[in-house]
């Protein structure tokens, strides 16, 4: 049974609005076939197939026999020059809408020649946003911190253990041995399962290549793949490079808590996981709704250090969050949450200071030494971001 997702099918319309070639990328499984399928009148096409590949082998033809329609492209990166279709109806066949999916940017692999710059428009299908999870049948969080934002995991009642581990094998048999030079599996599955383990610490690369048995270019090489494939995301300090500011270490997230708890090992997860869980899930939030990855943390050498900063070019301003789970409102936690922004704005003044957290329903703000900030839930985070 198809699910109606509503979000995800307004943002692929207004897309179209834009251009008649949306690109769908994001990881295996994450539900874009089915996104596809749900859009309606729709001619939907699996590059998976031989059959699909062969009739695919004279672009042109296909576009002829189906102008005015809508059509989609699945795994298109199976195709020897994908592009190739992509760059022809963007060019000559303006009446057709046209939906690619892939697991990567479109850059990503050497198979595709042409990255179609001003032609189309991306749509990135991140892991399950919190509004969706009433759709796909529990408000509970923990279970979505624990089961993960994949549609498929998420609907479960049991754990699907089995479920993660043939994603992962699948990751580097479909995905990395097809779009990627990689010859040492068990190097580069380590690196992954390493990073999920860590995931939202600081990074150093040269931590990595002794447990990996690879050089530090190679762990370079390997992060810059599972970021472009979106099972991490790398945010980067926000600095103007102060004297007392971290200006080079990044921090790593995993692309979804399901994974990130498998990894660990957790069935379960105890009280003082959830605020870790919270974080991922915001930072998952914000990157869906704004489908952008320009989003930085910050932090001092006092360790003073604000969750995501992220810019408002409009006001020439910066945006800090806090994530928290629960927030009491008593004195304590706010004069400690207090500090982390007082540290931030005596470098970056300008902007709003907000703390987002599960357990609020209504807005509310707090006064710490001259700063005002303001605690609300997720969505009225993503309708700040949005303004």
């Amino acid at each position: 049974m198809l699910i109606n997702r509503p979000f995800w099918k307004k943002l692929i319309q207004k897309a179209w609005n834009e251009k008649n070639i949306i690109w769908l990328m994001g990881v295996r499984r994450i539900g874009k076939t089915s996104l596809c399928h749900s859009l309606g009148n729709i001619e939907y096409f699996d590059c998976e197939r031989p059959s699909v590949r062969q009739l695919l082998s004279d672009p042109e033809s296909f576009l002829e026999e189906r102008k005015g329609k809508i059509i989609a492209l699945d795994e298109i990166h199976r195709l020897d020059n994908p592009s190739e279709i992509l760059k022809l109806a963007a060019d000559h066949y303006p009446d057709i809408k046209m939906i690619a999916t892939g697991s990567s940017t479109l850059g990503a692999s050497a198979k595709f020649k042409d990255t179609l710059t001003g032609r189309k428009r991306s749509v990135w299908l991140t892991p399950m946003l919190l509004e969706e999870m009433e759709i796909f049948g529990t408000k509970n969080l923990r279970h979505r911190f624990l089961f993960g934002g994949f549609p498929p995991f998420f609907v479960e009642k049991k754990l699907p253990e089995i479920d993660f581990q043939e994603w992962i094998d699948a990751y580097w048999a479909k995905d990395i041995q097809e779009l990627f030079n990689v010859s040492k599996r068990s190097s580069f599955q380590k690196f992954a399962e390493l990073l999920l383990a860590n995931s939202g610490g600081m990074f150093e690369a040269t931590s990595y290549t002794a447990p990996c048995e690879v050089t530090r270019n190679t762990i370079a090489n390997y992060l810059n793949i599972l970021e472009e494939t979106f099972v991490v995301h790398v945010i980067r300090p926000y600095s103007t490079h102060k004297s007392t500011e971290i200006v080079m270490a990044p921090k790593i997230y995993g692309f979804d808590t399901g994974f990130i708890c498998y990894v660990k090992g957790k069935s379960e997860l105890p009280a003082e996981d959830l605020g870790y869980m919270w974080e991922h899930c915001v930072l998952n939030e914000i990157q869906g709704h704004l489908q952008t990855r320009s989003i930085n943390y910050w932090r001092n050498k006092r360790d003073y250090e604000i969750d995501f900063v992220v810019s408002d070019r409009r006001n020439n301003s910066l945006t800090a969050i806090e994530c928290k789970f629960n927030i009491p409102k008593d004195t304590v936690s706010i004069t400690k949450i207090g500090k982390n922004f007082e540290a931030f704005r005596s470098m970056y003044p300008d902007g709003e200071n907000l703390v987002v957290a599960s357990n609020i329903t209504t807005t509310f703000k707090r006064q710490y030494k001259g700063l005002t900030i303001t605690f609300l839930n997720a969505k009225s985070l993503i309708k700040k971001l949005k303004k």
